[in-house]
């Protein structure tokens, strides 16, 4: 490998059979991370961990609890638990290291939480975004990807939503005042693309993958994939996100193909 190449993609919390398309679409994309977010202790996610475990692949899955909804990292790459991590809503931060030939890359998935007009979701989306704030480690050292579904906008977003608070902007602002960098927004700062449109049309782009200082020139491409929420066979309501950096990773796994070579495992319940 040339470069390290991570994916993020919202997985709508999938039935079973939705999570069986979704895991022939991730087996094979080229990205050796796969920072999977709208995760839930479901049968569907059971059957992707399952999958790819028994396939070889590093799976690190804090389970959320009932009715919650977290993050999956799964990499073709030997993974060690990441230092960032949040007390309050600890399965939606989940960090990985992987090492490469310079030096070890952290990254961080997040899937904040959405809100509407009620103050108990507002105080939560809230109190999860300060949170990160206070447990991410700002990007003026080492080498980090914050990645995932952060239901936040930029605040420059075109259309502007008069529904969105202050506080929905702030934790992309402390990002970018923390030395890191909006990695779709630093090669492309004129595109309109949304990652979630709503029912009217109205787009949003909720995805987002920010990079720190240290990784700036090390950015390939970061794009959307329009087609997993939009294409014919449609596997979920976000478009997911792929970046490529300039790193060369150093243990990749030997891994088999999670679709096929399943045949010893046990049934799903």
């Amino acid at each position: 490998m040339t470069t390290l190449d991570v994916l993020t993609f919202n997985l709508n919390n999938p039935g079973r059979v939705r999570a069986e398309r979704q895991l022939a679409y991730l087996a094979q994309r080229p990205e050796p991370v796969l920072v999977l977010t709208e995760t839930a202790d479901s049968a569907g996610c059971d059957l992707l961990v399952r999958r790819f475990e028994a396939a070889g692949y590093h799976v690190t899955f804090p389970l959320p609890g009932r009715g919650e909804r977290g993050v999956m990292v799964v990499s073709r790459l030997a993974t060690r638990p990441g230092l960032a991590s949040t007390d309050y809503l600890p399965h939606r931060c989940v960090s990985v290291t992987v090492d490469t030939d310079e030096v070890a890359l952290d990254v961080i998935g997040l899937y904040v939480p959405s809100r509407n007009a009620t103050e108990v979701k507002l105080r939560r989306k809230r109190t999860f975004l300060e949170e990160c704030e206070r447990s991410i480690p700002t990007g003026t050292e080492g080498l980090r990807v914050v990645i995932g579904d952060f239901n936040i906008l930029e605040p420059t977003h075109v259309p502007r939503y008069r529904f969105f608070q202050p506080f929905d902007y702030q934790f992309y602002t402390w990002l970018y005042a923390g030395g890191y960098f909006d990695a779709f927004r630093s090669l492309h700062p004129d595109a309109l693309e949304y990652s979630w449109v709503g029912r009217t049309g109205d787009g949003y782009r909720y995805d987002h993958a920010h990079v720190s200082a240290g990784l700036a020139t090390a950015m390939r491409g970061c794009s959307y994939l329009h087609e997993v929420r939009a294409g014919v066979n449609r596997l979920t309501d976000h478009s997911a996100l792929t970046m490529s950096l300039a790193l060369r990773p150093v243990q990749p796994l030997r891994v088999r193909d999670p679709v096929v070579d399943t045949v010893t495992l046990p049934a799903l319940f």
